[in-house]
């Protein structure tokens, strides 16, 4: 059972924080409906941005981006290979970079803004724009802020124009074409007549015009723009940028591709020029060389007498065979004639002498032969004759003489052949020192031979090259390749209307809420009866008195239909069944104390009104003014039915009688009222005295029902002295006023027995809180209320 009794607590604690906000429904509803209706508003006076965006490859050498000055070099190795790696990171940066920017914001004249004044709403001028305006001069110290004086045109005519200021310092008539001296600078306002309609359409509307300084502007670009590389294994790139002019948008995109080509390009001549001047330089170094080795190799070949090396060499190895061929000759025929010498210097003067033994040279061969001849000749005169012979005599006398001279001639050739050996001995010296100095020749020869060939390799390779530099400077592919030039989405980026309006919406449910949260979480009065159930749940909260307006009646009519009445009638009738409970007193029961925490929370309304119901019921009611400190109750009377004696009069004076110091209300016969009299110095004590008790027992005895409207009980202790003589403690507490922790003291209170017989009533409770909510608002009144009452007082 008490699990279940919690279960029912929770359920119904959330169901009244729900309710806590679904009874002010229409404020969620009017709350959303403002919000929407904001958000209309926004949308539609906000200038819209439409995201423009164009698509590029960055080419590199290996893409086919066209010759790259410093790929003139490649035969030269490897240390240049570094020069041809494009990062498209450093690319992206020359894209976003401000010099670029800069340069399409001179190109497309985007530092000066031409917008068309509206009533609400201020639109750029971009494609069409009726005049131009050229700053001729412009002083620099007025634009220290970046931006110069907007100036405001109207249009007259076709001729002329109006130009004024913010201030209106300057509002003067000009004509198109005419030279305008202002105090930032000079101007020329160029009207633009291609489409004379339009231009006719702009006749008396005004159009600012804004001269901003490049660098600002360039600056707002460069925050803006947008560059990516999508895909990292690629060199696309996309451009994007966010514009309320989508052609303007598209234009600075397609310009910036240009720019940066055009920039590439340029760098590329400037690299191709470099690479031309130091070609040339190079070539006016390697002409002068190669003519230095020219120049060698011919002063080389003069001093060493060279024509061929080879064939040279070849003669010289020729020569020396010869040499050695007729060395060996000499030689044989020194060693001939010197052995002849030797034989005939050895052998007598009868020996024949040996012939044919090679000896070149006819007279010393003829010579021995006749010798011989003689010799045999004598030899056979000597066989018949004596040597005394004169024949024989004769023949001797010819052997010694030819002997003599083959002796002599021997010497001779002798000495010849000797010096025709000295001769070829040195000329073969010369021949084998020549022939030795051919490899050193050689050797140098073919080192410059070697340095020759290589300054003419290097003269044509950088001919080549020259050319090859002339061509890539004349002819320079872009290095952005355009993939999708730049376009612009047909619905707006910003301000997303979904968002918008969803964000409204949210907004608009989100902003009541808050307010009732924070009115909740902040209230610290009692709202409703279940403020006052929560803390206190043993408290018989017997009746709910209605909030009334300024203009309605205060006091119950006979006959009276209205939501007070009826509010009173329920009062009265849930009290008789707390009198019904206290049957078993010995005293008459129909003593009715009302009170309060507080001043101000309407029990002597409350008593009143009570007194009033219970009089309707035909039963003698009797009203007392039981707050002798504060007396409240002449409010509701006429000054003519203000008696000056009262409560305190009875109690002080034992002459004085009920009968003396009631009086009949005018607003019922069946009510009495009894004032509280004068204010005395010691109310406390006064109310102490038996007099009081003997008071309430008379009206008991007189009255069908006592109505009691007593001091407030945590500010004096008049009513808890008091309240042990009232049958039912009427405990008011007013919705919007009393305050929570106030409830304390009357729970304190009731706890510990200083008020007794407590019932609690809820005074000016507002018809959203009225009872468990007052759902279905049901009552007898004649009174139709209103559309909104029926809407928001439900």
């Amino acid at each position: 059972m008490k699990t279940a009794h919690r279960s029912n607590d929770n359920e119904l604690s959330v169901r009244e924080i729900v309710e806590k906000y679904t009874r002010y429904w229409y404020l969620f509803v009017l709350g959303a409906l403002i919000a929407i209706g904001l958000a209309f508003i926004y949308l539609r006076y906000t200038t819209v941005s439409y995201l423009s965006t164009g698509t590029v490859i960055i080419k590199d050498e290996k893409s086919g981006g066209g010759p790259e000055e410093l790929a003139a070099f490649s035969g030269l190795g490897g240390f240049l290979s570094k020069f041809n790696n494009n990062k498209i990171e450093n690319e992206i940066a020359i894209f976003k970079s401000k010099r670029i920017i800069k340069e399409v914001v001179m190109a497309l004249d985007l530092n000066i803004l031409y917008e068309s004044i509206g009533t609400i709403k201020t639109t750029e001028l971009y494609e069409y724009k009726p005049f131009k305006v050229q700053y001729l001069t412009v002083n620099d110290s007025l634009g220290e802020k970046g931006t110069f004086p907007k100036l405001f045109f109207e249009i007259k005519d076709e001729a002329q124009f109006r130009l004024y200021n913010d201030s209106k310092s300057i509002d003067t008539i000009y004509k198109f074409g005419t030279k305008v001296d202002l105090p930032f600078g000079s101007i020329t306002v160029i009207p633009n007549l291609d489409n004379a309609t339009k231009f006719k359409s702009f006749f008396l509307k005004t159009i600012s015009v804004s001269f901003s300084d490049l660098d600002k502007v360039a600056t707002n670009y460069q925050r803006n723009l947008v560059v990516i590389n999508e895909i990292s294994s690629s060199n696309v790139v996309r451009i994007s940028l966010q514009s309320p002019v989508r052609s303007k948008a598209e234009d600075f995109i397609n310009e910036l591709v240009f720019q940066y080509n055009k920039d590439a390009i340029d760098d590329r001549g400037q690299v191709a020029k470099k690479t031309s001047d130091f070609i040339d330089s190079r070539l006016e170094i390697i002409t002068k060389e190669l003519d230095s080795v020219e120049t060698n190799k011919e002063t080389f070949k003069s001093s060493n007498r060279l024509t061929n090396i080879e064939a040279q060499a070849q003669l010289i190895l020729e020569n020396a065979s010869d040499f050695e061929k007729r060395q060996f000759n000499v030689n044989t025929q020194l060693e001939l004639a010197n052995t002849m010498i030797e034989y005939m210097e050895d052998s007598s003067f009868n020996d024949l002498l040996p012939a044919n033994l090679g000896i070149e040279g006819d007279d010393v061969s003829e010579s021995v032969n006749n010798y011989n001849e003689l010799v045999l000749q004598r030899n056979r005169l000597l066989k018949s004759s004596t040597t005394k012979n004169p024949v024989v005599i004769n023949v001797n006398s010819q052997i010694e003489e030819i002997r003599q001279n083959i002796l002599n001639t021997l010497k001779n050739t002798t000495n010849s052949l000797k010096v025709s050996l000295r001769d070829l001995n040195f000329q073969e010296s010369v021949l084998n020192s020549k022939l030795s100095k051919v490899p050193t020749n050689e050797k140098i020869y073919r080192g410059i031979e070697r340095q020759q060939t290589i300054k003419e390799q290097l003269y044509l390779f950088l001919l080549q090259q020259r050319e090859e530099a002339a061509i890539s400077l004349a002819v320079t592919s872009p290095k952005a390749k355009v993939v999708d030039k730049a376009d612009s989405g047909r619905f707006p980026v910003s301000p997303k209307k979904s968002v918008i309006y969803l964000g409204a919406l949210l907004s608009g449910l989100l902003l009541p809420f808050l307010f009732l949260y924070l009115r909740h979480l902040l209230n610290n009065k009692i709202a409703n009866r279940r403020d006052i159930e929560h803390s206190m749940p043993y408290l018989n909260l017997i009746g709910e008195i209605p909030k009334l307006k300024k203009d309605e009646q205060q006091l119950i009519q006979l006959n009276d239909r209205s939501i007070l009445a009826e509010s009173f009638r329920i009062l009265r009738t849930n009290l008789q069944y707390l009198f019904i409970n206290k049957l078993e007193n010995t005293h008459k029961s129909n003593t009715v104390f009302v009170t309060s925490t507080i001043k101000g929370e309407g029990k002597t309304f409350v008593a009143f009104n009570l007194a009033l119901t219970i009089a309707l019921t035909g039963k003698k009611v009797v009203l007392v003014g039981g707050d002798i400190r504060n007396p409240q109750l002449h409010r509701y009377l006429s000054k003519s039915s203000q008696s000056s004696k009262g409560l305190t009069e009875f109690i002080i004076d034992p002459t004085i009688s009920i009968q003396d110091i009631s009086e009949k209300s005018k607003e019922n016969e069946n009510l009495s009222i009894i004032l509280s009299g004068a204010i005395p110095p010691n109310p406390a004590e006064l109310l102490m005295e038996n007099r009081t008790k003997q008071f309430f027992d008379e009206l008991r005895q007189i009255y069908d029902f006592v109505v009691v409207d007593t001091a407030p009980s945590m500010l004096v202790t008049d009513t808890i002295l008091i309240n042990k003589l009232a049958d039912v403690t009427l405990y008011v507490f007013r919705a919007g006023y009393t305050e929570k922790n106030l409830l304390e003291f009357v729970k304190d209170a009731i706890e510990d027995g200083r008020l007794v017989n407590v019932a609690g009533v809820l005074n000016n409770v507002s018809m959203s809180n009225f009872g468990y909510g007052n759902k279905y608002g049901y009552s007898y009144s004649d009174e139709k209320p209103s559309f909104w009452n029926r809407l928001f007082k439900r």
